[in-house]
């Protein structure tokens, strides 16, 4: 996870949570979250510190208190930062997630993880297939995906609204090739 922007959002969506699953309107309402502490409506616990996430708002303790209250505020009704997780295990901006494109590379064929994070940086496959292509393109286009990307044969048919049967006969038929 990139920490500067995401590591807040995460926060935010946790003391969030009661609010999303209607057990509080507010979620300074709910007894058993740290947001009450760290906005500064109750004394802070020994255990929780705060000063990290008050460090992203002001260097100013009560200021910082504010902002963080407001930022919680802004988050009412939003989406999930889950949305937007790449690959099932990377939450950060585009280039954050193009560092770990050679430490990933090297797990392509290590089937214990699984598919969809083996293959995080594959291009999408609006990338793969462009519009107006001869079939032999599409064709290549098909064996790339399935066979260097991971793309399961359902994906490429419902991305090219072909016959499953279609995608399978041309793989078989340049594995057949080869």
């Amino acid at each position: 996870m990139q920490k500067e922007n995401y590591l807040l959002e995460l926060c935010r969506y946790i003391v969030l949570n009661p609010v999303r699953a209607r057990m509080v309107v507010e979620p300074e309402k709910w007894e058993w979250s740290s947001c009450r502490a760290i906005a500064g409506l109750i004394k802070m616990p020994e255990y929780l510190t705060a000063g990290w996430i008050y460090s992203f708002f002001d260097t100013r303790k009560a200021l910082a208190q504010e902002k963080y209250r407001a930022f919680i505020g802004e988050g009412m009704g939003q989406g999930s930062p889950w949305d937007k997780l790449q690959g099932q295990v990377l939450l950060g901006k585009k280039e954050f997630v193009e560092s770990f494109k050679e430490a990933l590379a090297e797990k392509k064929q290590v089937k214990k993880i699984p598919r969809f994070q083996r293959h995080l940086n594959r291009p999408g496959l609006e990338e793969i297939f462009k519009e107006g292509e001869t079939k032999t393109q599409r064709n290549r286009g098909i064996a790339s995906a399935h066979l260097k990307y991971g793309y399961m044969l359902k994906e490429i048919t419902d991305h090219l609204k072909i016959h499953y049967t279609t995608v399978s006969k041309v793989l078989k038929q340049g594995l057949v090739k080869k």
